[in-house]
């Protein structure tokens, strides 16, 4: 059987299943006690932060991340500003946000995303890497963010 010549899109690496959740300390504690974690806070300063295309700066969300086997999860609790993850969770409520695909070459894998027709719907920059989530959530309702971790 002959094989053919596919490109290779960003999905062979999950790097982590983000969750949006109204309140951090109620889901750590949910999740604890069916034994899951310890969370640990996620610390990167990101720079060119970019929602539905347009600079923004004013963004905080609380992150704590624990790993479960080679998958993180995560959990994000929207704090301020307009963010994907509180539309989320104005629209849909708490649940599967995205899955997060760990990438090479950010710049490369989103521009091969962008030329299929996905929109990046959130962006942004910090030492080394970056990350942007696009429009997958169509079908299923969960989005997809490439990351590519850097030197933070």
């Amino acid at each position: 059987m002959e094989k053919t010549s596919i490109e290779k899109l960003p999905f062979l690496r999950i790097d982590h299943v983000g969750v949006v959740v109204k309140d951090m300390d109620r889901a750590i504690e949910y999740y604890s006690s069916l034994g899951i974690g310890p969370f640990e806070p996620l610390r990167v300063t990101v720079t060119e932060r970019k929602v539905w295309g347009k600079r923004v700066e004013n963004i905080k969300l609380k992150v704590r991340v624990t790993q479960m086997g080679p998958v993180q999860f995560e959990l994000i609790e929207p704090v301020e500003g307009e963010s994907i993850q509180k539309e989320f969770l104005e629209s849909k409520g708490e649940g599967i946000n995205h899955l997060g695909f760990f990438v090479d070459d950010i710049d490369k894998e989103v521009a091969k995303l962008v030329k299929k027709g996905f929109k990046v719907i959130s962006s942004g920059r910090w030492l080394g890497g970056g990350f942007a989530y696009f429009d997958t959530d169509k079908v299923g309702g969960v989005q997809t963010e490439l990351i590519q971790w850097g030197l933070e």
